[in-house]
């Protein structure tokens, strides 16, 4: 099994320097599924239980999320790890709620969709 784009997992940020998100703590999984079949990595973005309202952050219920907690995907918390730092799934996030992932990662990136 491998993880899949919109899936929760917790991970082992350890290491981390400076304010890197550290230790153990969810994450959304944002890479797509085709990397995440193929590649020994992953990209992620950390989730904290610190709910801050800003632009780059998708705040995520415990209904919707499988976490025990309100908290948010901070999109400008966002890291390729090992898939060896991946401990556990602990949810999954519907099309809905990533189409506000998605947003929230383009505002991060500077990012913007041609038409």
């Amino acid at each position: 099994m491998f993880p899949r784009r919109g899936d929760i997992w917790l991970v082992n940020f350890n290491p981390a320097k400076g304010s890197e998100q550290k230790g153990m703590r969810p994450a959304l999984i944002i890479q797509n599924d085709i990397g995440n079949e193929v590649s020994p990595v992953t990209i992620v973005a950390a989730i904290s239980s610190v709910t801050k309202a800003y632009p780059i952050n998708v705040e995520i219920k415990p209904a919707e999320s499988g976490l025990t907690k309100d908290s948010v995907v901070k999109l400008n918390q966002i890291r390729t790890i090992d898939k060896e730092r991946l401990i556990r799934r602990l949810g999954r996030l519907d099309s809905q709620k990533m189409k506000e992932v998605n947003s929230a990662l383009m505002l991060s990136l500077g990012l913007q969709v041609l038409k």
